[in-house]
């Protein structure tokens, strides 16, 4: 049994100064960590690969130069007999499921993320397509989530998806009057 964490869409430091605390311990509980891109910055690619049993990873559009160098645009990954592949974007949600399964026709599971929205589906060939939103920034979404599934004898299950509790902004240090 493989215990996975899904991320994508961090973009640390600019839309949170680290991830939650809730999903560093998931993290930190995970067999493998899948994520779909947008770090932003390489220090949060560098406390990852630190603080993960293992990292499967990919850039995204907004990764510059360095996290390009250090992470592929497509990785793939045979995790408790399931075949994994993780992308940044998909295109256009209409279409999506056709399209992947086109060009992700020797794969069960694609985790991609991009758009920041949840997402879980499985095309009619059976490729089931994960998008676990962002843990920093909802957009429009109503919370920051990530996802938690299990791979074991060629089958995914218990894939959940978690909602985060809302940031409260840092405290405001007070000043003297006068």
């Amino acid at each position: 049994m493989v215990r996975l964490v899904l991320v994508a869409d961090t973009h640390v430091p600019k839309r949170a100064r680290d991830l939650p605390d809730e999903l560093w311990a998931a993290v930190e509980q995970a067999d493998v960590v899948l994520h779909a891109g947008d770090w932003v910055e390489p220090a949060l690619l560098d406390e990852l690969e630190r603080r993960s049993r293992r990292l499967v990873a990919v850039h995204g559009n907004n990764d510059g130069a360095e996290l390009r160098r250090r992470l592929p645009l497509v990785a793939r990954a045979e995790l408790g007999g399931v075949r994994f592949a993780v992308v940044h974007e998909t295109g256009d949600a209409k279409g999506r499921e056709r399209r992947c399964e086109e060009e992700y026709d020797d794969v069960d599971v694609l985790v991609f993320g991009h758009s920041h929205i949840p997402w879980d589906t499985t095309t009619p060939r059976g490729l089931r397509l994960l998008n676990p939103g962002s843990p920093t920034d909802r957009r429009r979404q109503p919370h920051c989530t990530y996802m938690t599934a299990t791979a074991a004898d060629g089958r995914l299950s218990d894939v959940r998806l978690h909602r985060l509790p809302p940031r409260t902004a840092a405290p405001r240090r007070s000043r003297p009057l006068g």
